[in-house]
């Protein structure tokens, strides 16, 4: 039986945070940026010797070898906070789909890893701005003041790690004008992971400044290679946290984008890893995301007792890289445009196969030729981005026409694939008639009219944010009948939905939905027999989103939100252009001097 407090309606707060807990946010966040200011300023006066023992400390580490203490520390305490901001961020989303919105940004446990990490990075990429001492960390260093040159990989990282914290405080504003947007693709949510995911390549830009200028220090290639396949594998798992409704279950868009996520993050990455690594590169990178973001699914899910997120393997993404190299290894824009050519196709059907097996909602026939296409736009535009990083880290950018028309388009690509799988529809006349049995929670379904979903991405019921996730495919019987095949939820804070996605068509329709008093919204209640109306998806899945904010505004705030993330990333790759620039100048000294190991020509 429903408990009375199951019955009550929702109070939580629908907008943004209440003051008290943003003076808080605002105190805490105020202190420890003055303590990392004074920290850094009794370094830079010469008051403490603190982050310089530190520093001579990551020196010695034998992963770090041959990097300045500029450049070791701050790679120590970026990668960790990564690793920790990424495991919050999933224990995040965990607990928005299984509760819903929050009761205040400092009630939900899972911001402070997020909160912690971000600002570890944040000073981690300070750390590598105050902590050159006496030198210029490297042609490409940025002149601060007279005699304080900031590496420009660090600048990067600080700037990164910024723009992911400015996500926090924006989403305030943003449920404030819109309402609560329980979706990881909301525009100030893309923020946060974003800058999480893109500081790797400032990582990589800082590695290789940290080389440059430590070319008479001797290192193993065994760990020079570890060191470089973790940061590869990081981006990797950086860029594969845009999948991550996917991975739980419950997609807000078109299942076409997930093949489109899966093919950029592997050609870019992949490309990376194996050009810059060396041989078995890419592997050794998929292993690592593996080991990373698996444990990240075993912390969230068996340890901490959340939703299990499934992971895309990358295995024969990671094999494609590696065949490709063998013939295309001394054409990098080459091997980029083939290995993602091959992540497209092969790549694509492998991924296919997983779905069948790991995945909530797995690829069906219905997506397969525009999946595939998107996952070869995908693929192509990600190998080319990854083939010009590992060029900008080897000082071997091709001409500018080339390399701008390389950038240029792969960014449009990649734009144009978003757009289209961010695309829907929601057709009229389209209705569901459900015959419900309250004892069982099964339910007979009858489409109006019955030849519209005749092969859907997905049709299923949802049930979500009452302290769990019920996602059930229904069974069809013919002629536009379907059935349930576990019980439902129906009481509670449950949301529970039917859900067609068929082609471009979005729809969703209402089973049981809980009264909401923040919202002043009724129940709507699960009656034996009913006949609904299919809507937009998002409104349903959103049903916190305001539906009176003017669209102009709405269009107006994204398009901001884009203009800073564009921003980011030109801000990228003006980095790796002057990095490219000083390490390809007349001074040829820049490779490192590695022993141990034959040389990789790709490690250079």
């Amino acid at each position: 039986m429903t408990s009375l407090m199951q019955q009550l309606p929702d109070t939580r707060p629908a907008g943004g945070a209440a003051l008290d807990q943003i003076l808080i946010a605002a105190g805490s966040a105020t202190l420890l940026t003055a303590l990392l200011l004074l920290l850094g300023h009794g370094h830079r006066t010469g008051r403490t010797r603190v982050l310089a023992r530190l520093a001579a400390l990551a020196e010695r580490s034998w992963s770090l070898r041959g990097l300045p203490g500029w450049a070791a520390l701050p790679m120590q305490l970026a990668l960790g906070s990564l690793a920790l901001a990424l495991l919050g961020m999933y224990w995040d989303i965990s607990l928005h789909i299984t509760h819903g919105r929050d009761a205040g940004p400092l009630a939900n446990i899972a911001h402070y890893p997020i909160l912690f990490g971000l600002f570890g990075l944040f000073a981690a990429g300070m750390l590598a701005i105050v902590l050159p001492m006496g030198e210029r960390p490297g042609r490409a260093a940025v002149r601060i003041t007279r005699g304080w040159y900031a590496p420009t990989g660090g600048i990067l990282l600080a700037a990164a790690s910024f723009y992911a914290l400015l996500g926090f405080p924006l989403d305030d504003i943003w449920h404030r004008i819109f309402g609560q947007d329980v979706t990881l693709w909301g525009p100030t949510h893309l923020m946060l992971i974003g800058g999480a995911g893109l500081s790797l390549v400032a990582i990589a830009l800082l590695e290789r400044e940290g080389r440059f200028v430590r070319t008479e220090q001797t290192e193993t290639m065994l760990s020079s290679y570890l060191r470089r396949g973790m940061i590869a594998g990081g981006l990797l798992a950086g860029l594969s946290v845009f999948q991550a409704e996917f991975d739980f279950g419950v997609p807000q868009f078109r299942l076409v984008h997930q093949p489109l996520l899966i093919a950029v993050a592997a050609g870019c990455a992949l490309v990376v890893a194996r050009l810059w690594v060396g041989r078995g590169g890419a592997l050794f990178a998929v292993g690592f995301y593996v080991l990373l973001r698996g444990g990240v699914s075993v912390a969230v899910g068996p340890v901490i007792g959340q939703l299990w997120a499934a992971i895309p393997l990358y295995v024969v993404e990671a094999l494609c890289v590696e065949i490709a190299a063998v013939a295309l290894l001394r054409r990098p824009l080459a091997l980029g445009a083939v290995s993602g050519l091959l992540i497209g196709t092969i790549g694509f059907a492998s991924e296919y196969l997983w779905t069948q097996v790991a995945f909530v909602l797995p690829w069906t026939s219905d997506m397969v030729v525009e999946g595939a296409g998107m996952a070869i736009v995908g693929g192509v535009s990600g190998g080319l981005l990854g083939a010009l990083l590992v060029g900008a880290l080897r000082g071997e950018l091709p001409r500018p026409a080339v390399r701008r028309v390389a950038f240029g388009g792969a960014l449009l690509a990649i734009a144009l694939g978003i757009t289209n799988g961010l695309i829907g529809t929601a057709p009229a006349g389209v209705a569901a008639t459900v015959a419900l049995d309250r004892q069982t929670g099964q339910a007979e379904v009858r489409l109006d009219p019955p030849t519209f979903a005749q092969d859907p991405a997905w049709l299923a019921v949802t049930g979500w944010q009452g302290g769990g996730l019920h996602v059930d495919r229904l069974q069809p019987l013919g002629d536009g009948r379907y059935r349930t095949t576990r019980p439902m939820p129906l009481d509670g804070t449950w949301k529970t939905m039917l859900r067609l996605h068929d082609g471009r068509a979005m729809l969703a329709i209402p089973v049981f939905m809980p009264a909401d008093a923040a919202l002043g919204l009724p129940e709507i209640a699960a009656d034996p027999q009913f006949t609904r109306d299919g809507q937009p998806e998002w409104q349903v899945l959103q049903r916190e989103t305001k539906r009176d904010v003017p669209p102009w505004l709405w269009i107006s705030a994204s398009l901001v939100v884009l203009a800073c993330s564009v921003a980011l990333v030109l801000a990228l790759g003006w980095g790796a252009q002057r990095l490219s620039r000083a390490i390809s100048g007349p001074d040829r000294s820049q490779h490192p001097v590695v022993v141990g190991l034959a040389e990789d020509p790709a490690t250079a």
